[in-house]
């Protein structure tokens, strides 16, 4: 009877230990996958900034053109695949 006592005790323990170290687990994952999407610039504000340089002299034309080409490429991108985001959240929620 004793031993069953220390068997259920010490699984109690170790099923404690698990439970608190996956929470842990979670948590920091969450922490960092948050941070992560605080992280990233959308495109459009990306286009906005380089907009903004060059009317301030800081790019030549060509580096605009060149990084206008490239970032409209990914915006439209992103505009095409965030509707069906925003969908599903909306769905989600109502």
């Amino acid at each position: 009877m004793e031993q069953l006592l220390e068997f259920q005790m010490r699984s109690a323990i170790w099923f404690a230990a698990i439970f608190v170290m996956t929470a842990i687990v979670f948590h920091v994952l969450r922490k960092y996958r948050d941070r992560e999407a605080d992280n990233m610039v959308e495109t459009s504000e990306m286009m906005t900034n380089f907009r903004d340089l060059h009317a301030e002299g800081g790019l030549s034309d060509e580096e605009f053109r060149t990084i206008k080409t490239k970032l409209a490429d990914e915006l439209r991108t992103e505009l095409t695949t965030e509707p069906k985001t925003t969908l599903n959240d909306n769905s989600s929620t109502s």
